[in-house]
């Protein structure tokens, strides 16, 4: 009997013993194709040499040392290389163990930014429904997943969420894309000026959305109108790119893609590839010399800010890709790759969206294509096609409640960099007969 508690109490899950390349391999020898890189993490596969020595190496000098004594040569390696690259003002990085954490310490240091300037008063943070930002409590509370929030709702702090920018659902029949961006922006401004200008300290997004909405990304010019908003406001902009960004959607950082820069940053999962639990926040030189000038020190931590071993894994998961040219590799397969699921998919009778950008795509499911109706929730879409891709050797990253939280159901697709075209017909072709299992009813 195991004594690990896992994700579910009654799941029965395959043993994991070895990993190559695209491909995880289970205790009884079968192939799983990777086709969500887990949760959009496995960007270079499971058996780069180079990140494996690196972390040999650097286990073999220096395993740990606590950020409030020592700073390490990898930690000051990854920053230099990332901020080399990193849009718009962005100079200082904070590295942290995850996803959540980078979350976390993004809204922390927004609140402490306007407290050390002087604008005490600013305290309300807006997010969007339909978002994933993590699960501790602050990032949950910052997140629109309600499934995920509901339980733990009188445990949250207060975020105020206003509507994603999801064109597939919620554009208007005689909308223009122009008009439907203007008026999903326009959402922003009106809890913003709801809440009182000076009393609004950040507003948090994901360029492209991940796990809830399944790569769904903005239309038009909504991103530019959204900085402009925070920018007439003295809000703050958060970008999560956890699962977005290092590569995903063919830019090294997702919000590349339209023509913004942040003022706060937060990356991981493909930061580490899965070699390594890492993420990191980045903000501007105005917001660190904000702090700096004032009481000088950040008042946030964690036991593993900074880990050597997980900064030098790091910088050769990032030296893969600049090197390689793994990004550019990115953009051009991903339009490759968008042809075949298009190819594949764009007529079924139960598909009604396509979206995405780069190795980062979406499938949302629909019962009736012509009224975007989705399956019943009762029916457990996105549970069955999960099981019954691992059955067909693919593992892929399906989800309920696209919609609202509650109906729609979508499958993610997260492939790592290296995936040939070959092994995109393998996808397509275990995905497609997966669908097809659970739409007949067979599964």
């Amino acid at each position: 009997m195991s004594h690990v508690f896992p994700r579910h109490c009654h799941a029965t899950l395959p043993t994991a013993v070895a990993g190559d390349g695209c491909y995880l391999i289970d205790a009884n020898g079968k192939r799983y194709f990777d086709g969500s890189g887990g949760a959009a993490v496995s960007c270079l596969g499971h058996s780069n040499a180079r990140v494996t020595q690196a972390i040999k190496d650097q286990t073999d000098k220096l395993a740990y040392a606590h950020t409030s004594f020592f700073t390490t040569d990898p930690a000051e390696e990854l920053a230099d290389l990332l901020i080399e690259h990193a849009p718009g003002d962005l100079d200082r990085v904070y590295f942290v163990s995850g996803g959540s954490e980078a979350v976390e310490a993004a809204i922390k240091l927004a609140r402490q930014y306007h407290v050390e300037r002087g604008a005490s008063q600013r305290r309300h943070l807006i997010a969007r429904r339909q978002s994933y930002h993590g699960n501790t409590l602050g990032a949950l509370a910052a997140g629109g997943n309600a499934w995920r929030r509901q339980q733990f709702s009188p445990l949250l702090i207060d975020v105020h969420h206003i509507a994603p920018c999801y064109e597939y659902a919620q554009r208007a029949k005689d909308e223009s894309l122009a008009a439907y961006a203007e008026r999903a922006a326009g959402e922003l401004e009106a809890e913003i000026q709801r809440l009182g200008p000076d009393n609004v300290m950040a507003f948090i997004a994901e360029p492209v959305v991940g796990a809830t909405l399944g790569a769904v990304t903005a239309v038009g010019d909504y991103f530019k109108r959204i900085r402009a908003i925070c920018d007439r406001h003295g809000v703050l902009l958060i970008l999560d790119e956890v699962m977005c960004g290092m590569g995903r959607t063919g830019h090294l950082f997702a919000c590349e893609a339209d023509g913004i820069a942040p003022d706060i940053l937060c990356i991981a999962k493909g930061l580490g590839a899965g070699y390594q639990p890492i993420g990191a926040m980045l903000c501007t030189g105005k917001i660190f010399d904000t702090l700096a000038g004032g009481s000088g020190f950040f008042q946030h931590g964690h036991t593993y800010l900074g880990h050597p071993i997980a900064t030098a894994a790091g910088f050769a998961v990032l030296q893969e890709m600049i090197e390689r040219d793994l990004i550019k590799g990115v953009r051009e397969k991903g339009a490759v790759f968008e042809g075949r699921l298009k190819a594949r998919f764009a007529q079924s009778p139960h598909v009604g969206d396509i979206r995405g950008r780069g190795f980062f795509w979406g499938i949302e499911f629909v019962a009736d294509r012509a009224g975007k109706k989705p399956f019943p929730p009762d029916f457990g879409l996105a549970g069955k096609l999960k099981k019954a891709a691992m059955d067909e050797g693919l593992a892929c990253y399906p989800m309920p409640g696209t919609r609202n939280g509650r109906d729609g159901d979508h499958v993610l697709l997260a492939p790592p960099f290296i995936m040939t075209e070959d092994q995109m017909d393998e996808v397509t072709d275990k995905l497609a007969r997966a669908i097809d299992t659970v739409i007949s009813g067979r599964a």
